[in-house]
């Protein structure tokens, strides 16, 4: 086991089973990173009362038990257990991680089905930067279960269906096929709708209409569904303009709209109904499940039809879950979406329980999605109050990259290829180092600094690794050392190395990605501390040191660039 962490974990246990029976063996040790040594356990404290003997005398106990432990075992205070790791230990760990193609990542257990829903843009809207968390922090999350060996199943669950496109097709017929598509593709389609919803409001025939125009689409009738495919398709172009942007990893094929579960709808609200789950309340069929309440603690519902018999949000979500359980077969199903969607997301969970599609085996989960604030701490906006287009912010972010690194020696081409790593690394990495159900500020300023916990930090620390190999013209794969740790930045650059693993297995596990980030950071921070304490390549270091540590080098670089990937950050060889 290489990560130290869990190896320290798992010989503590050992240790308390033998010192004190069995029914120990599982107990936490409660091991945490220490700054009086590398980990320190705290186990003996919680276990003390349990055990009816002082901390001190347990953790002596525990530590009398721990065997060959490969380094020193302190008690300290109360009763709290220090625990360095040796030198020759960490370097034969960090050698046997080198060794690894996966660079120390485990595969999770037996494979599982994940179905992501992440991005689910609004077709009859534009994109805009609302959007960029929940697509941002959705790709993370599935490039990391697949990583691990998950089968991951996107699911971009887009509002393509409902009573606006009653309005938007007579508009389209309006102004024609050829403009619509146009103005739609590129992603003004705010511009589009406001238009089409001026109509409705101040215009009684083209309002008469929109309305006939629902029914037709609600009935699928061949000549509407011509047109709502047509504004679709040139609305789905435009999406995936700002997925390309973005490197993000979402296709055609991961499209999962509301229009696909129409068919389901009515089917859900019947079969809930004749089982009793549902009830008749005020003319609108709901589900009550226990434990809501709104106003005078009257029970709060969930609505699945509305008195005039159309379908919400609700049953649309109660059908989406049913399909992912039952046909896509999911393990656990991620909802990326907003923290105001808390209560809807706690209500749908618990009523697709009541209802038994959603079986105690399967998690589900809201991974709630914090808003972008601007500089005063307000809803990112344009000063004029609208809403920021996706496409135009990312692309400013590109410009200003360029405007960054315009002193370096590279070719327009190469400098352009660059200039888009670093602004969109910039732009993801400021949003994934953040928990993702907290607030941040979107600032270019703070995004694009080559120091701090940014994105083009990390990215300039790869691409240094990479320029030591150039210059010493050897190739990363061929660096296999061994290692030898002589100074004490080597030896915490290979001690953080060791803990990349766990790191990526704790992200699947708590849908958490800024932890992920603040491993990266901390491991180009424990670099840099490194390359200034530990030349590589000068004339008077030894072969043998030289040798060593262009393997540390090289995991770091596997560590780094494999990180940035998970993340969806791009890693330019060069900046």
């Amino acid at each position: 086991m290489t990560d130290p962490q869990l190896a320290l974990t798992e010989r503590v246990q050992q240790a308390l089973a033998t010192a004190f029976g069995a029914e120990y063996s599982d107990a936490d040790p409660l091991i945490r990173p220490s700054q009086f040594a590398d980990y320190q356990a705290n186990v003996a404290m919680s276990l003390s009362k349990r055990l009816r003997r002082a901390p001190r005398e347990v953790a002596q106990e525990i530590a009398a038990h721990l065997g060959d432990f490969p380094g020193t075992v302190e008690v300290s205070g109360p009763g709290f257990l220090n625990l360095t790791l040796s030198d020759e230990w960490i370097a034969a760990r960090a050698a046997e991680v080198l060794r690894d193609p996966r660079g120390g990542v485990t595969p999770s257990g037996p494979p599982q089905i994940i179905v992501i829903d992440y991005s689910a843009p609004n077709a009859a809207k534009e994109m805009h930067v609302g959007h960029l968390r929940t697509t941002i922090v959705g790709d993370a999350l599935a490039r990391v279960h697949e990583h691990l060996g998950n089968r991951v199943i996107r699911q971009n669950h887009l509002g393509d269906w409902g009573t606006p496109f009653g309005m938007l097709i007579e508009h389209l017929l309006d102004i024609g096929e050829e403009a619509a598509v146009a103005q739609l593709e590129a992603g003004e389609g705010n511009a589009y709708y406001q238009t089409a919803r001026a109509k409705f409001d101040t215009d009684p025939e083209f309002n008469r209409r929109a309305r006939a125009r629902v029914v037709t689409l609600q009935a699928e009738d061949p000549k509407t569904m011509r047109l709502w495919q047509i504004f679709m398709d040139a609305t789905v172009r435009y999406f995936n303009k700002v997925y390309t942007q973005l490197g993000v990893t979402l296709t055609n094929d991961d499209i999962a709209g509301e229009s696909m579960y129409n068919s389901m709808l009515a089917q859900v609200c019947d079969e809930l109904q004749e089982r009793g789950i549902a009830v008749v309340s005020d003319g609108a069929l709901c589900v009550f499940p226990p434990g809501y309440t709104g106003r005078e603690d009257q029970p709060l519902p969930f609505m699945i039809r509305k008195s005039d018999g159309g379908y919400g949000y609700a049953t649309t979500d109660l059908a989406t879950i049913r399909y992912r359980v039952q046909d896509l077969k999911a393990d656990r199903i991620l909802y990326v979406i907003g923290t105001t969607q808390a209560l809807h997301m706690s209500m749908l969970f618990d009523s697709a329980r009541m209802a038994g599609w959603l079986p105690e085996h399967v998690r589900a989960e809201h991974v709630q999605i914090g808003s972008v604030l601007g500089g005063d701490g307000k809803m990112f906006k344009t000063r004029s109050g609208k809403s920021i287009k996706l496409l135009d912010l990312l692309q400013e972010a590109e410009t200003r990259a360029a405007d960054v690194i315009r002193d370096s020696e590279y070719d327009d081409s190469e400098r352009e290829l660059i200039a888009h790593a670093v602004g969109m690394g910039a732009v993801k990495y400021a949003d994934l180092s953040v928990s993702h159900d907290s607030e941040y500020v979107f600032d270019f300023d703070r995004m694009l600094a080559l120091t701090g916990n940014t994105g083009p930090y990390l990215q300039y620390a790869q691409a240094r690794i990479r320029s030591i190999f150039r210059k010493g013209g050897v190739d990363p794969a061929e660096a296999d050392g061994p290692i030898v740790i002589g100074h004490p930045a080597e030896r915490a650059l290979a001690l953080r190395l060791l803990g990349f693993g766990a790191v990526v297995a704790e992200v699947a596990e708590n849908s958490a990605p800024h932890k992920l980030a603040a491993y990266l950071f901390d491991t180009a921070s424990a670099f840099t501390a490194f390359f200034e304490n530990c030349p590589v390549l000068r004339d008077d270091v030894d072969p043998a040191v030289r040798v060593s540590r262009l393997a540390l080098c090289a995991l770091t670089l596997r560590v780094l660039s494999t990180g940035l990937d998970l993340l969806g950050v791009p890693v330019p060889e060069r900046m």
